[in-house]
């Protein structure tokens, strides 16, 4: 009896090791599919926005393309520019929208996206995703002086923003919903493996090399990137704000009147 259960415990065991190696290969080589969902676009294709913009396309060589949209301000308004990193899905169209938080305090706001998202091609990395986020500051810069630019990341952006100030001068970095690291975040959704992450983003690890005010934003109820991400850095970064939306989720902060007040008062020039 004792050999028998030993040999059915020693046939559960190696099951078990074959479902944990193989869920730990797919989470490490189809890792791009896990964090990133783009939407492609087609080449031609020409962004419509009820609110005045730009398009512009950065030709990086042949073959690569750099998307950016624009979204303006007349000029006899304008008081700067918000350098825009969006979330993980979809493309500029979907967060478009947002722009007019921005907008109407007379800060223009412009938009990236990363490879693979809308019109921009390559492939995607850590490195080019920090590349692409210099492409744009340096554009921002031939235009703006280094106190009219504004860093804003948001979710998966947020970690591309951070890296940004810490290398540039701003006037500020405002993080949506931020996680510590994604390997911090990866450690809170999967627990049982060891980092197995190609793309570290190492966002607090970027806030000691920031000398301008830094302010997270951030809902109580987030379960995509929990808000224990934000305490966590805070926790180790006393220099940053912290403002909390009691009950916000990831994608919905923007609906609290809070959130505009928040933005307002951050813009005030």
């Amino acid at each position: 009896m004792k050999r028998f259960f030993s040999k059915k415990f020693l046939k559960g065991l190696k099951i078990f090791l074959v479902i944990y190696f193989l869920i730990g290969a797919a989470l490490y080589f189809f890792q791009e599919k896990l964090l990133f969902h783009p939407e492609k676009l087609p080449a031609n294709y020409r962004f419509e926005f009820n609110t005045p913009f730009k398009q512009v396309d950065v030709p990086l060589d042949n073959e690569t393309n750099l998307s950016i949209v624009q979204f303006t301000v007349p000029d006899s308004l304008n008081k700067g520019v918000v350098l825009y990193f969006h979330g993980n899905k979809g493309n500029i169209n979907r967060y478009a929208p947002f722009a007019d938080h921005f907008t109407r305090n007379h800060y223009e706001v412009w938009m990236i996206d990363y490879p693979g998202f809308g019109k921009t091609t390559g492939k995607i990395s850590e490195d080019r995703l920090y590349t692409d986020a210099l492409i744009l500051y340096k554009m921002a810069r031939s235009r703006f002086s280094t106190d009219s630019i504004i860093i804003y990341g948001k979710s998966i952006g947020t970690g591309i923003a951070a890296q940004l100030a810490s290398i540039r001068d701003c006037r500020q970095l405002i993080l949506e919903t931020p996680y510590y690291s994604t390997q911090s975040l990866a450690r809170r959704l999967f627990p049982v493996y060891p980092s197995l992450l190609k793309y570290e983003l190492k966002t607090a690890d970027h806030l000691d090399k920031i000398k301008v005010p830094v302010t997270l934003l951030h809902g109580t109820d987030d379960w995509t990137v929990p808000y224990g991400e934000s305490k966590k850095i805070i926790e180790e970064h006393p220099q940053v704000k912290l403002i909390s939306f009691k009950d916000g989720k990831h994608n919905n902060l923007h609906t609290y009147p809070k959130f505009q007040q928040a933005i307002d008062s951050l813009l005030i020039y």
